[in-house]
């Protein structure tokens, strides 16, 4: 499988600035930001805020938490998981079968 490493320019709290990302981390950011209806650079402000290190292995850690942690939920909820993660406070349950997304009452 061939993974290409990309240069990309994106823009954070009006501060342009480029990462190095495979495809893959960055189509993942971008669905992402999708499920938490954010845009990419919203949430890549979010990630430079709380990181520890270089930017472009803070997002691939992040993309990676966030689908690690969908399968955890999948095991552990059965036919469901939490689509946005553990870093955001609005839940949605999304059915690994037909890909339905659907809001989950805050607790």
């Amino acid at each position: 499988m061939k993974s290409l490493v990309a240069k990309r320019s994106i823009c954070i709290v009006g501060h342009k600035t480029s990462i190095t990302l495979e495809d893959a981390f960055w189509n993942g950011l971008k669905e992402i930001a999708s499920v938490r209806d954010k845009t990419r650079s919203e949430l890549v402000a979010e990630i430079d805020s709380e990181r520890q290190g270089n930017l472009s292995s803070a997002i691939r850690l992040f993309v990676l938490d966030f689908y690690r942690y969908q399968r955890f939920e999948i095991k552990r909820n059965g036919s469901s998981t939490l689509c946005n993660g553990p870093r955001d406070g609005q839940q949605r349950s999304c059915d690994p079968n037909d890909g339905s997304i659907r809001e989950q009452p805050r607790t």
